[in-house]
């Protein structure tokens, strides 16, 4: 990756409640307050007994308790030997009880319980802390938090999390030629592809895409916006001109700590400059890690014979175990990017790929 990797720094931390949390990155080590479950269960409906009974005999017959263990109810008394209990489904055992039969295995007249040994011991119960112990660490600093990292989290009563602030991407367009696709083109013009294509693509990737709409190419109006960095004028150009295609003119300027890409104007050069560098870039403004798409190597069924010099992307499209790319590898068909669900990576040096021969295949939805 470019040196921008190590140049981007995280927005401050802060508290954020659960409900709010999703795709946020991590800011501190999240502490599990508690065990979970906090205390020994029953895994299914059920009836509960001292499980060193259950290899005595091939038939096991057992005085019914006559009360009941249910969820959030724990039961006073204990359950003798010789007795077992009815129990539900996370309900926690009462003294005496290690092990549990499914209901469905057993025959009862209200009086007693009769069922078919062998039992494990411990059969269909859930161990206090077998799934987290207290202070374990739930969740790293740099994790991005899914809708299941949240239910982790509530199991042990933890309903905030120290959590990088939500970054904020504005796209803004310049260009005389590009026209609003709400407004109507001169023959001249042309409609500007990009700006929707990369405010759904940063929302798919689960930031806040800000509109900043478009100005033409006009120094002032591009001050009044507070983007001379893109100038060169307060701020600072890292990198320009990379060796890849589609996306040469891809431009990296800082305005003060606030990164700024300057991508290229070919619609198919912006949305691969878009996904393979400012897409991990973010990734670690928002307080993540540097992040590599997936890849897969799979048999090309297309053939090209590659220059060095520079990195390429292929607009792609995978059919079963098989690659096939775009007819065309001009940066301005847009046609070829609705029609790919992914990229064929070809390395820096020369390379002659043939029909059959391995190829690296990075999906659209890696990038997610």
């Amino acid at each position: 990756p470019p040196p921008l990797k190590n140049d981007c720094f995280a927005l401050p931390p802060g508290t954020v409640d659960i409900s709010e949390a999703r795709d946020l990155f991590v800011a501190q080590d999240v502490i599990a307050p508690r065990a979970s479950p906090p205390k020994a269960n029953s895994a299914v409906d059920g009836y509960g007994f001292a499980g060193s009974l259950a290899n005595e005999e091939e038939v096991i017959r057992l005085a019914l308790h006559p009360e009941r263990a249910a969820a959030g109810v724990p039961m006073q008394s204990a359950v003798a030997e010789g007795q077992a209990v009815r129990i539900l489904t996370g309900a926690q055992l009462p003294e005496g009880v290690d092990t549990v039969v499914l209901q469905e295995d057993v025959a009862t007249d209200g009086q007693e319980v009769v069922f078919h040994g062998p039992l494990k011991l411990g059969a269909n119960t859930r161990k206090a802390g077998e799934d987290v112990q207290p202070a374990n660490v739930m969740l790293t600093t740099g994790q991005r938090l899914r809708a299941t990292d949240l239910s982790l989290a509530a199991s042990v009563g933890i309903s905030q999390i120290e959590c990088f602030r939500r970054l904020r991407i504005g796209v803004l367009s310049t260009g005389d030629e590009v026209c609003d696709v709400t407004q109507s083109a001169a023959p001249h013009q042309i409609y500007d592809a990009n700006r929707p294509m990369l405010l759904s693509l940063i929302a798919a990737w689960g930031f806040v895409a800000v509109d900043l709409g478009h100005v033409n190419d006009d120094r002032d109006q591009l001050r009044e916006r507070h983007l001379s960095a893109l100038l060169s004028e307060t701020g600072s150009i890292e990198f320009w001109r990379i060796a890849v295609k589609p996306g040469r003119p891809l431009a990296m300027g800082m305005w003060g700590a606030m990164p700024i890409f300057g991508l290229p104007g070919n619609p198919v050069a912006a949305a691969t400059c878009a996904m393979i560098f400012a897409r991990p870039s973010f990734n670690v403004l928002a307080g993540g890690h540097w992040m590599m798409p997936q890849s897969y190597w799979v048999k090309a069924s297309f053939e090209k014979r590659k220059k060095p010099g520079r990195r390429e992307y292929l607009r792609a499209r995978l059919i079963g175990d098989q690659v096939e790319v775009f007819k065309s590898e001009g940066s301005g068909r847009i046609s070829g990017l609705s029609w790919a669900n992914g990229f064929v990576e070809l390395p820096d040096h020369a390379v002659t790929i043939r029909h059959g021969d391995l190829v690296k295949f990075i999906p659209f939805d890696s990038f997610n």
